[in-house]
This record gives structure tokens, sequence and C-alpha cells, in this order.
């Protein structure tokens, strides 16, 4: 079961908890949850969400974005082995993080793709054909079996794998970001084996891009 993170969601209790494939906090135009657009782990690291826009978006034109990104976010909710929420980016702007199933992408303390994880990852990119003028950041996250040094490779090794696997699946490189952030940001309790296979995971993060937001202030979305 994916919850909300404390550290990513505020405002959670009107979201339902939700279980792969399905869709966390669908909003009507606008992200529901109050979700923090840089990220932050224990550790002080932080991850941005978000194109760096310099400069305030209008709500005329954040509406419109939020409700591009609900459709598309509701089309996501068909995947089987992923949670997807609704959140706000760094810009205020409605965004779509997709979780997987730490299951069906890795062996333990591997980084090679499995053949279960390269068919959901490849009807992801399928769905996002259609939605070019989005930013995709990748981030690889570990439980805190082992040492800083191993998980922090691992987690960011997780993340190449799956950004070259969507790269050969048609989606840019250029679009793509991403990070690992080691154990640094769990979102279960790493005492049990529970709580570390929910921490071992690969958060996928759907964000307006320049071209998006220019489209939303002129009317062309």
């Amino acid at each position: 079961m994916i919850t909300c993170a404390a550290v990513l969601l505020s405002g959670c209790a009107s979201m339902s908890k939700t279980s792969k494939g399905a869709l966390i906090g669908a909003g009507a135009g606008a992200a529901v949850g109050a979700g923090v657009g840089a990220l932050v782990g224990k550790d002080g690291k932080s991850a941005a969400i978000g194109a760096a826009i310099g400069g305030s978006v209008g709500a005329g034109a954040g509406a419109l974005i939020g409700r591009k990104m609900d459709k598309k976010a509701k089309e996501l909710a068909a995947l089987e082995n992923a949670a997807v929420e609704t959140i706000t980016d760094n810009n205020g702007l409605a965004a779509i993080k997709v979780t997987f199933d730490s299951g069906i992408l890795f062996a333990k303390n591997s980084s090679d793709l499995s053949a279960a994880s390269k068919t959901e990852l490849k009807k992801f990119a399928t769905a996002m054909k259609d939605m070019t003028d989005t930013d995709i950041t990748i981030y690889g996250h570990t439980d805190n079996t082992g040492t800083a040094a191993v998980n922090e490779k691992v987690s960011a090794q997780r993340a190449s794998a799956v950004a070259d696997y969507l790269k050969s699946c048609g989606i840019a490189k250029d679009r793509m970001k991403t990070e690992g952030m080691s154990f640094n940001m769990p979102v279960a309790d790493n005492s049990t084996e529970k709580g570390r296979a929910a921490n071992r995971r690969v958060e996928i993060y759907i964000s307006a891009d320049e071209n998006m937001i220019k489209a939303a202030e002129n009317g062309t979305l």
C-alpha cells in the first residue's frame, strides 16, 4: 500500500490511500495534494520538481495545466504495478507522481530491470508519447541495508536504468533527469521487511515544461 509521504504531501486526510494501479487524489483541474516541489531528505539533500521558469504562472494557465495533468494521471492509473498521485510542483502547478512497485523493477541489490518491469515501463512510455511538453524526473530509492555509499550508487543506477529503458521506448533523453536518493527519503519503517520493501522504489515525476507553461499562458494549450 502506498501512503502519502509526510515530506512530500500535506493535507493527506482528504486523499484516499491506495494500492497498485490506482490514482490517489485526482483533482478537477488542479492538483489535490499539497505536494512540495522541492523534496528534502533527512540529510538536507533536495531535488526540485518543475521547470525553472523565473516567474509566477497565472491562475488561468495553472487551471489549464491542471486539467491536462488530471487527464493524464487517470490514464496512467491503469498501470498495474504503480501508484499514481497528483501533486503540486515547485511552481505551484499540477504534476504527477508515479511510484513503481520495487518488486517488479529489480532483484535485491540489483539495477537490472526485470521482464515484468520492462512491460510496465513500456506501457508508461506509450502513455506519455502524446504529452511531449513535460519534464520527467526519475528518483531511485533504497532501504537502509548496507552503507550509504553503496546505496547511493545502487539508487542512482536504478534511476538510470529506468531512464535508459524509457529512452529505448521513445522518450527523449533530454526530457529526463535522474538521481539516486539512497535511503535518505524513506516512506516506511526500515526496521521491518515490509517497510524496507516499500522504501526500495523508483519514483517518476511528470511536470509541465516551459513549452506547456507558455502554451497555457497564451491560451493555446
